[in-house]
């Protein structure tokens, strides 16, 4: 069910929630509150993913669309216009999507305040631009987590070193969820390879930052110098750890189907899709609490990653306490284990392929 509202207000959207549930005869079992900041130009796309992703998450999606006006006139004007969907094509949950016209668009937390559920998480998703302190925005501070995208940055290199700089805990970065498989995976591998590591390479797409951070966090957890070279793509390409008696290798040159090889074991096919911005948003809402991986991995070095093509880039290792051994490959393992844990597989959104 569809109601469009013209000049209205927050206390008339929830009537109109209310009066909605009631048509379609839906009880209230939402789990979140899910508030997505966007424009008029890509609010589809995002729309879209969150309500694929409510399938496994009921939640109450806002779409905020700022149109602040051209012409003073317009930036004069202050109108709130929303439109509430429930059931159909919204998925398990409810849809409201509200546009903030004129002086009102700089208000969107007045707004969105009386419409939270009660007593529910708050998640707040920049599908496009973000604030350059989500924590600090006044949106940012309604939530426990907040979900930012590198890659949909001119500069996702740069991006990435601004996340590690305001950190705050709940942020998190599609950029990092990108990676999981991957660190499945290679955590996996290194389970069943008990062997010291001297040193391990990462190859992707120059400006992809999943790229950057799937270098950084092998840095961080294993402890040993990190080259970054620079491939055509799609996305990461390849990631080798070298061994003593050779090199573990998790290769994917088309983006969909990899080889894992392990000195002394059969190459084995694994399936490394490129996820879509759905699944992504279904990961990230399974889990509310901070993610210290990930604040690891971003902290680790990131103003060193950024090279151009042709170029090799080694990110540190990081500092070990005198006396410490070199890490072995069970001992990488069972760090990279740690930094998995409430990271289970996600399901994304975006129809587009995602960079990772």
């Amino acid at each position: 069910m569809n109601i469009d509202l013209t000049d209205t207000t927050s206390s008339q959207i929830n009537a109109a929630l209310v009066q909605a549930r009631r048509a379609v005869g839906s009880a209230v079992g939402m789990v979140l509150t899910l508030v997505i900041v966007t424009d008029e130009g890509n609010h589809y796309d995002a729309l879209k993913a969150a309500s694929e992703a409510s399938q496994e998450h009921p939640s109450r999606i806002l779409v905020v669309i700022k149109r602040p006006g051209r012409s003073p006139r317009e930036r004069a004007n202050a109108r709130l216009d929303a439109e509430v969907r429930v059931g159909g094509d919204v998925g398990n949950g409810e849809t409201v999507l509200l546009r903030l016209h004129g002086e009102l668009s700089a208000h969107a937390y007045s707004v969105v305040m009386p419409l939270l559920l009660p007593d529910a998480p708050v998640v707040v998703w920049w599908p496009e631009e973000a604030p350059g302190h989500p924590a600090d925005d006044l949106l940012g501070t309604l939530a426990q987590r907040r979900i930012t995208d590198a890659a949909s940055t001119e500069d996702p290199v740069a991006a990435l070193g601004l996340r590690a700089r305001v950190y705050a805990p709940g942020d998190t970065d599609l950029a990092w969820t990108r990676i999981t498989p991957w660190r499945s995976v290679l955590a996996a591998a290194l389970d069943q390879k008990h062997a010291a590591i001297s040193s391990a390479e990462v190859e992707g797409e120059e400006y992809n930052p999943s790229t950057e951070l799937l270098a950084l966090w092998l840095a961080d957890r294993l402890g040993v110098p990190v080259e970054r070279v620079v491939s055509p793509g799609p996305g990461i390409t390849a990631v080798r750890l070298n061994v003593a008696d050779g090199v573990i290798c998790l290769d994917r040159p088309d983006g969909s189907l990899a080889t894992l090889a392990v000195p002394g074991q059969p190459d084995r096919h694994v399936a490394l899709h490129r996820r879509s911005t759905a699944e992504l948003i279904a990961e990230e809402l399974r889990r509310l609490d901070p993610d210290e991986a990930y604040a690891q991995a971003v902290r680790h070095g990131v103003g060193q990653l950024h090279k151009r093509p042709g170029q090799a880039q080694a990110v540190p290792a990081a500092q070990a306490a005198p006396g410490a051994e070199k890490p072995t490959r069970k001992a990488a393992a069972a760090r990279a284990a740690d930094g998995e844990q409430g990271k289970p597989e996600k399901k994304s959104g975006k129809q587009a392929e995602q960079p990772s």
